[in-house]
């Protein structure tokens, strides 16, 4: 066995970057817009809202410092295309005469982060997802349809085993007090798909303990988000679109969700919570052994995933992320490539 490939995985976070309402109005993103290809540029300015432009420009920025310290060429000189299809192919480098440069990469943004991956050579497929639990309203429609009702709005991305495991399974949550339950506490009360109920867990030490299921549907809630960000990174890893043909062909069993990180407060950073990598990758019934997936939480809301094959040359670790400081990390070396 040869060694293991050494992958790039960079991290920019966002939300503290290029303050103001439009991107092209911050008194601080000229400079970065300048450094970006035109289309590039006219798509960052085109967004409504500031939050998605920031993180367009910066997924642009990030893919551009890869490319150029790993080709060793000018910032100036970066081309990209599409791998494959012209239009709907994967993202990729380009050499000079117009080919694809042999290195691998790939970005995700979402509420505000950024991750890159990448590869110096293209014998190693990536792809990267980053979900947010609490981005979105998803409990407007929990409330109305209940948990199973809403993870059925998703069945044409889910197989009917995953959705099954979404709704009637759970991992162990806290309770206020920082008692832990699990899902053997819950009896068949992790059946439950409805916030708002009175559910009782019965303690290894044979206490019970009176609970509201709004508990279990948050533990639920994130579970589901693991199962998605394995999806996509999978997905992305292959250059297929989310909803390609045989999505729900593609199964992911023995899913757990990372436990969370601590939230940013003040002047201190958030923190990176647990690391999971033993899910399993099946499709059509097969499962797929040159394939490794890993995820792992960033602060309260935040997890990041990483899909990576063949699994033989890959190292042992997929997700340890660096930290970027736009100024120091990016920009620095932007005027200097």
């Amino acid at each position: 066995m040869g060694d293991k490939q050494h992958l790039t995985r960079w991290l920019l976070d966002t939300r503290s970057l290029w303050p103001g309402d439009k991107i092209a109005d911050s008194v601080c993103a000229p400079e970065a817009l300048r450094l970006i290809g035109r289309q590039e540029r006219e798509a960052c300015i085109r967004k409504y809202h500031i939050a998605d432009a920031k993180m367009s420009l910066a997924s642009a920025l990030l893919k551009r410092l890869f490319v150029s310290k790993t080709l060793d060429i000018a910032w100036k000189d970066v081309k990209f295309g599409r791998k494959r299809d012209p239009k709907h192919g994967k993202p990729c480098a380009l050499l000079p005469d117009g080919t694809p440069a042999p290195i691998e990469f790939n970005v995700s943004h979402q509420a505000g982060l950024v991750a890159l991956v990448g590869c110096r050579t293209n014998e190693v497929e990536l792809g990267v997802d980053i979900v947010c639990v609490n981005e979105r309203n998803d409990y407007r429609l929990i409330d109305q349809e209940g948990f199973d009702g809403w993870v059925d709005v998703y069945s044409e991305i889910f197989s009917p085993e995953e959705s099954h495991d979404m709704k009637y399974n759970t991992d162990p949550f806290r309770l206020l007090d920082g008692t832990i339950v699990t899902q053997e506490d819950l009896g068949r009360g992790d059946r439950c798909c409805r916030k708002n109920q009175q559910l009782v867990a019965t303690l290894p030490t044979g206490e019970r303990r009176t609970l509201t299921s709004d508990l279990l549907i948050d533990a639920k809630l994130r579970r589901f988000y693991t199962f998605w960000c394995y999806k996509e990174a999978y997905i992305k890893l292959d250059g297929e679109a989310l909803l390609a043909k045989w999505i729900a062909e593609l199964e992911f069993r023995n899913v757990r969700a990372p436990v969370e990180g601590t939230v940013a407060r003040c002047s201190t950073l958030g923190s990176w919570g647990e690391r999971v990598g033993d899910a399993e990758v099946w499709f059509k019934q097969r499962r797929l052994e040159d394939v490794k997936i890993e995820i792992q939480a960033f602060e309260e809301d935040f997890m990041v995933g990483v899909a990576a094959k063949p699994a033989r040359i890959l190292p042992d670790i997929l997700t340890a992320f660096e930290g970027l400081n736009l100024e120091a990390d990016v920009m620095e070396y932007a005027r200097s490539a």
